[in-house]
C-alpha cells in the first residue's frame, strides 16, 4: 500500500475537514458496493470509463454506474472518491465491494475468473 499521513499527524481540525471533503459522494459509493455485485464510478467524457462499461455490456454483466461530472466540472466529487479508494484514476470497477481497478485490470480479473 502507499503510504498515507498517520492519523497522529493531523490537527483535529484538518481531521473534519477530511472527513466532511464531499462525504455524500463517498457515501454513495460505499451504499451502491454493498448493494450491488457490479459498481462502476466515472465520469462523462472519458474514454476508459466508456471501454470499462462496454466491457460489462458486452459480457452481459448487470452493473451500477455512478457518474459524477466530466473533464469540466464534478472534479472534487472525483477526488473525494479516489482519495477513498486510494485509487488515481477513472473508472473505478468494484466486485462484490472489492477494488478491482481500472478498464484495463477489469480485463484481466475477467479473463483470469473466466
Amino acid at each position: 500500500m502507499r503510504k498515507i499521513l498517520s492519523s497522529e499527524k493531523l490537527h483535529a481540525g484538518a481531521k473534519s475537514a477530511i472527513n466532511e471533503f464531499h462525504s455524500d459522494a463517498v457515501t454513495e459509493v460505499e451504499q451502491a458496493i454493498a448493494a450491488n455485485e457490479w459498481v462502476v464510478v466515472g465520469m462523462g467524457q472519458n474514454p476508459v470509463v466508456t471501454k470499462a462499461r462496454g466491457i460489462l455490456n458486452d459480457r452481459g454483466i448487470k452493473y451500477h454506474y455512478i457518474g459524477h461530472g466530466s473533464y469540466f466540472g464534478g472534479w472534487k466529487k472525483r477526488l473525494a472518491i479516489k482519495l477513498w479508494s486510494g485509487w488515481p484514476t477513472f473508472p473505478q470497477v468494484f466486485h462484490n465491494g472489492v477494488l478491482v481497478g481500472g478498464a484495463k485490470d477489469l480485463e484481466q480479473y475477467l479473463t483470469t475468473k473466466a
